[in-house]
């Protein structure tokens, strides 16, 4: 069996023992083709983000770079531009042929919640080798909003995968050609392309800058704060737009795309060379995002976007990222936007699902 490993080999794992947990690990974290991971009871503010590095332990790189800890027990703040260290309660007895790569989940990116799993011998971001047995840790570096989170809480997600999984060029125009992956044209070069709506169909909104002096963002708060409070609007009026340095934005992919029920999905950078701009990559996309069995017509996918040194000029249809199709050992018992609750199925351009709906 070789690919990303489906929710009923996760709940295999659970149930093996190589994913353990203390609570148990609950039924709402197993997702199509991927594990909620859950924020210990405390965090540790450090000088600056670090990996542990081969041979040593994260508890031991934390004693050399901890500035105070914060208790998570009844809810604590995280600091806008601070960096954070959080013991998971969740922990990983991997068997040699399963290796595994964890991401920030939607909600987390849409909010420039800079959230990076490490682990102990790591040498890497969000990636954990096969065999792997020991602890796992989040870093959080709140970017835009200081964030108010409590033990327990769902930041970032961890997938399994036997093998090689990446769909290669040719097996993706082959399964677009057979049922579109994408709305209009499809750009298949190390992934499926996608470029930025910036020429609305009506109206003139085609996005969100993140306000630099906000209130605190409860997580645990959904639908609840009005947008204006922490967004400014951005508003095109010639199918473009200039992004501020070191401003984060919020956009939309022109494209609406889809990920079948026997594929699975993640964001990646396009080039750096495109432009002086990073779109971030939060998020792994579930089988049946936007599927028509998991009942999606294509959705399009949200951008999160920071400018870098230099003011830049974006355009409508300039291609900014690209989607990295992989394949599923086997299809998921659940898919997203059918079989659990899906805040983001059929999206346009949305913020997170904290705020109101404009």
């Amino acid at each position: 069996m070789t690919g990303v490993l489906p929710s009923q080999s996760i709940r295999a794992m659970i149930a093996a023992g190589q994913i353990t947990a203390s609570p148990d690990v609950t039924p709402q974290q197993v997702q199509p083709a991927s594990l909620d991971l859950r924020l210990g009871h405390v965090a540790y503010r450090v000088r600056a983000s670090f990996l542990a590095g081969a041979g040593r332990r994260v508890a031991d790189r934390i004693a050399d770079f901890e500035m105070h800890r914060v208790d998570l027990s009844q809810g604590a703040v995280l600091e806008k531009g601070c960096v954070y260290v959080v013991p998971l309660l969740e922990g990983l007895a991997l068997p040699a042929g399963v290796q595994a790569v964890a991401n920030a989940k939607s909600s987390t990116g849409r909010l420039d919640l800079l959230t990076r799993t490490i682990i102990d011998g790591g040498t890497e971001f969000d990636r954990i080798p096969a065999g792997y047995h020991g602890p796992l840790y989040a870093e959080i570096c709140p970017r835009s909003f200081s964030v108010l989170v409590r033990a327990g809480m769902r930041l970032n997600q961890i997938r399994f995968r036997k093998g090689q999984a990446v769909l290669s060029d040719a097996a993706l125009r082959a399964r677009h050609a057979a049922s579109p992956l994408v709305s209009g044209e499809a750009v298949i070069s190390d992934g499926l392309g996608f470029s930025v709506d910036l020429a609305p169909l009506a109206g003139t909104l085609v996005g969100y800058r993140a306000k630099p002096h906000t209130g605190v963002i409860d997580l645990d708060l959904i639908g609840h704060y009005p947008a204006a409070a922490f967004w400014e609007e951005v508003h095109g009026s010639d199918a473009s737009i200039i992004l501020d340095p070191g401003a984060f934005y919020i956009l939309v992919s022109r494209e609406a795309v889809t990920i079948p029920p026997d594929c699975a999905a993640e964001m990646a950078p396009y080039l750096a060379m495109v432009g002086e701009f990073r779109v971030h990559y939060a998020g792994f996309f579930d089988p049946g995002f936007g599927h028509a069995a998991a009942g999606g017509a294509g959705s399009r996918g949200v951008l999160e976007v920071r400018c870098h040194e230099a003011p830049f000029v974006l355009e409508h249809g300039q291609v900014v990222g690209r989607l990295v199709y992989e394949a599923m050992a086997a299809v998921p018992d659940m898919l997203y936007g059918r079989d659990i609750a899906s805040n983001y199925q059929g999206q346009g351009l949305k913020l997170s699902k904290h705020f109101r709906a404009v």
